[in-house]
């Protein structure tokens, strides 16, 4: 499964940007594809998952009601529309992507084997 995430940039608080993760090398039947960010000095943290078969979803506190997690069936590719950027977005938003997840464990980064180089998100005040 190769990875390709794209959409980051520099924008303003209170702004939005649109992420995308495109996805090949294999059909997405039984993965959970996730977004996860990554700020200087932090750790890698969990910002949303998508089950793909059925688009189930989950978000952190943190981005919960701003962002919005999609999918392009045709496209093979995933979305993270955000809304409403903070300042402590900003970070190097990666998305990963993981067959046979339970759902415990879909927000742990270190079960996603899968995983696309990142797309820097920076906001200023």
């Amino acid at each position: 499964v190769q990875l390709q995430a794209s959409g980051g940039g520099l924008v303003q608080s209170g702004a939005y940007l649109r992420l995308s993760c495109a996805v090949s090398g294999r059909s997405l039947h039984g993965y959970h594809v996730g977004w996860f960010r990554q700020a200087p000095g932090k750790e890698r943290e969990f910002v949303s998952v998508l089950k793909w078969s059925g688009g189930a979803t989950v978000y952190a506190d943190a981005v919960e009601g701003r962002f919005t997690i999609s999918r392009d069936i045709a496209k093979n590719t995933v979305y993270l529309q955000m809304n409403s950027l903070k300042e402590e977005d900003a970070a190097v938003y990666y998305c990963a992507a993981q067959y046979g997840l339970i759902s415990t464990s879909r927000t742990r980064a270190d079960v996603y084997h899968n995983w696309g180089p990142g797309t820097q998100v920076t906001v200023s005040s």
